[in-house]
Order: C-alpha cells, then structure tokens, then sequence
C-alpha cells in the first residue's frame, strides 16, 4: 500500500465523520473533516509530513512552511521534520489568532528561522471557501514572508480553490472530497 493510500485509510478511520455540523466558515454541512484526528496520529504525522514535503520539494527556493494554528501546527511541523530527514531542511511557522499577550507580542511563532522576504508555503488541514487560508496568506505577507500558495490535506471542493485562486495564489491538496469518498 503507497503513503497515500495508507493515509487515505488513517483519514477515513479517523477524520471523516458523516454528521450535521457547522462550519468555521458557518456554513451548514453533513459531513466533517477533522484533519487533526490524523495529522496527530503517529502513522498519520509521518505521512502527513512526507506527502506535505512531496509536494513542495521541488519549489525552487522554498525558506518556510506554516499556517494558522491550530490546524497548520501538526502539518507544518511534520513536513518541516521530514524536510529534514530528506535532507533539504524547511524550517516550520506558526501563525498566531492574535498576537501574543505578553513578551514580544509576535503574530508568528518561528519568525527567527526565516529572513525578511522569504518564500513560503501555507499549510491547512482542510479548506472549504479559503477564508482560513487567505486570512493565513495576509498575516504572513504583513509579517514581511513572500507566500507562494497553500497546500492542505483535504479539499472540500466548496469554492476554496477558486477563491484563493484568484487573490492571485495556487492551491496543491494532498487530497479532494472525492478521492476520500471515492
């Protein structure tokens, strides 16, 4: 069985749930992916991670890879992690919901391992309208990072590529609503 497939099961077994829920976005929905349930098991980190660093690891010049907590966190550090297994070191952020109460006040957590201007990759476990990952997008670029696209787990295939397709950046999703449920 490839990662892929392998992650596939750990998405099905742990993540997927058929049931009513509001969405982030607050829109209604009978299904619901929680991605964390797998980018934090063990088997799924790992794998998260690889197929994370597959995807970006011919990106010419890539400084960094991170995205809005608490969704980005697991991602960003299992990519960063592989990244270094693999040889080609990309060095993992976070982006804080607000900044920090005390100390420096930061937005971003891991600033100190990237240059002002870096290139970076905004991670997410899943994307639905994009909301998440374009409010991730704004806060890296006001923190001084060059972004250039996202890379999430799952694609509810809700209008999330669209839309931050068009405030001008790509998408790469691991996997699609269909490849899941298919």
């Amino acid at each position: 069985m490839s990662n892929r497939e392998k992650l596939k099961q750990i998405i099905l077994e742990k993540s997927y749930e058929k049931k009513k829920v509001t969405l982030s976005s607050g829109i209604e929905s009978d299904f619901y992916f929680d991605g964390k349930q797998s980018t934090l098991h063990p088997e799924g980190s790992y794998l998260t991670g690889k197929l994370f660093f597959d995807s970006i690891r011919n990106i010419d010049g890539i400084d960094g890879v991170g995205g809005l907590t608490l969704g980005a966190d697991p991602i960003a550090t299992a990519t960063s992690l592989v990244s270094y297994l693999e040889g080609q070191p990309i060095p993992a952020f976070i982006i804080r919901k607000e900044p920090k109460g005390h100390g420096t006040g930061a937005w971003l957590e891991g600033g100190k391992n990237l240059p002002h201007g870096a290139r970076v990759v905004i991670v997410e476990d899943v994307v639905t309208s994009g909301g998440s990952s374009l409010k991730a997008i704004r806060r890296a670029e006001e923190e001084g990072l060059l972004v250039l696209g996202v890379v999430t787990l799952v694609d509810r295939e809700e209008g999330g590529r669209e839309n931050i397709e068009k405030a001008g950046y790509w998408l790469k999703a691991i996997f699609t609503k269909s490849d899941i449920l298919a």
